[in-house]
């Protein structure tokens, strides 16, 4: 569930867990802490790392896991995925952001491919609002052809298909009362 650090969730952690437990169901690893985003980024490595700053903005966000998740379904992928979420893991996406995507402006959600500390590819919200899952799936395979050597998917077909997204407004979703 969700570590609490020094700056509370602006969201009720409740009510956004389906909008992380579909990542993880997929296989992404959390960084709810700049100390897990160091483990994870700093090291030198020839890991191609897809990293997606998770949010609640349900045009660009119900878009974007729906479209991450499903190429994650591709014979090629990354050698490992790992998510932070905007708003809720505060203290990580902003760590994040000033660490290693520090060339790049603040965007949620949005989709990073890194290898080695270098930014190989990055989508921002402006290019994933107004498209469809396929289109978002689509455009990351064509990168993963390009950069990623692991054996896809993520997770088996038959549990893919058992996946359900979350779908909800985050104008709708309780700020946090803690």
């Amino acid at each position: 569930m969700f570590n609490i650090q020094s700056r509370p969730p602006i969201y009720d952690p409740e009510a956004v867990q389906p909008m992380r437990d579909e990542l993880v169901f997929c296989g992404f690893e959390e960084l709810s802490t700049p100390e897990k985003v160091d483990e994870v980024l700093s090291a030198e490595s020839n890991e191609t790392i897809l990293v997606m700053i998770n949010s609640v903005c349900g045009c660009a966000a119900g878009s974007a896991r729906p479209g991450v998740t499903k190429a994650l379904q591709h014979n090629k992928i990354p050698d490992r995925f790992v998510t932070v979420f905007a708003g809720q893991d505060r203290d990580a996406v902003d760590h994040l952001r000033n660490n290693y995507l520090g060339k790049f402006p603040p965007s949620s959600p949005s989709v990073a491919l890194v290898k080695n500390g270098e930014v190989l590819y990055m989508l921002h919200r402006h290019n994933i609002e107004g498209k469809y899952p396929d289109q978002i799936a689509e455009e990351l395979t064509k990168v993963f052809d390009e950069t990623s050597q692991r054996q896809g998917p993520s997770i088996p077909k038959e549990q893919y298909e058992k996946l359900e997204h979350a779908v909800a407004c985050g104008s709708k979703i309780p700020l946090n009362e803690n």
